[in-house]
């Protein structure tokens, strides 16, 4: 797909499909990452604490939230960055979560006059309708000549 600076909309927005968040996941993150904190691994502990169960890592969530996005592969665009990245409520294991992206700015690049940066605000909604994280996703794209 190509999709050029000028294609974008401010306001657009998609959905993606849903991703339930696994035991597995986590303790695989736990693995990559070296973050083994108890509020990730130990059940018992964690039902003597606020939420009562373990919490998936803001990581975890920043890495899945952002994968549903990138189902759609644009060949005249890359990733520049993130900004603003909140961990809205925890997201525990069983909770499904799926991305919406909503284009929210476009302005022209201060080095590339051949590209621009669309700004998208990614969040995962779980399965209760409620937003548990946000992110704003900086887009890089090529300018049509």
């Amino acid at each position: 797909m190509k999709k050029y600076y000028q294609d974008y909309e401010v306001g657009e927005t998609r959905e993606t499909y849903g991703r339930t968040i696994t035991e597995t996941d986590v303790v695989l993150h736990a693995g990559q990452s070296g973050d083994f904190y108890p509020h990730h691994m130990d059940a018992e502990w964690c039902k003597t604490q606020e939420f009562g169960q373990r919490i998936a890592h803001g990581t975890l969530v920043f890495a899945v939230t952002v994968g549903l996005g990138a189902s759609e592969i644009n060949s005249v665009a890359f990733t520049y960055g993130y900004d603003r990245i909140r961990f809205i409520k925890p997201v525990f294991i069983g909770d499904t979560l799926h991305s919406r992206i909503t284009v929210i700015e476009k302005r022209s690049h201060p080095k590339r006059s051949s590209a621009g940066i669309v700004v998208e605000r990614v969040e995962a909604i779980n399965q209760h309708g409620v937003t548990v994280f946000a992110c704003d996703h900086l887009l890089m794209v090529e300018k049509r000549n």
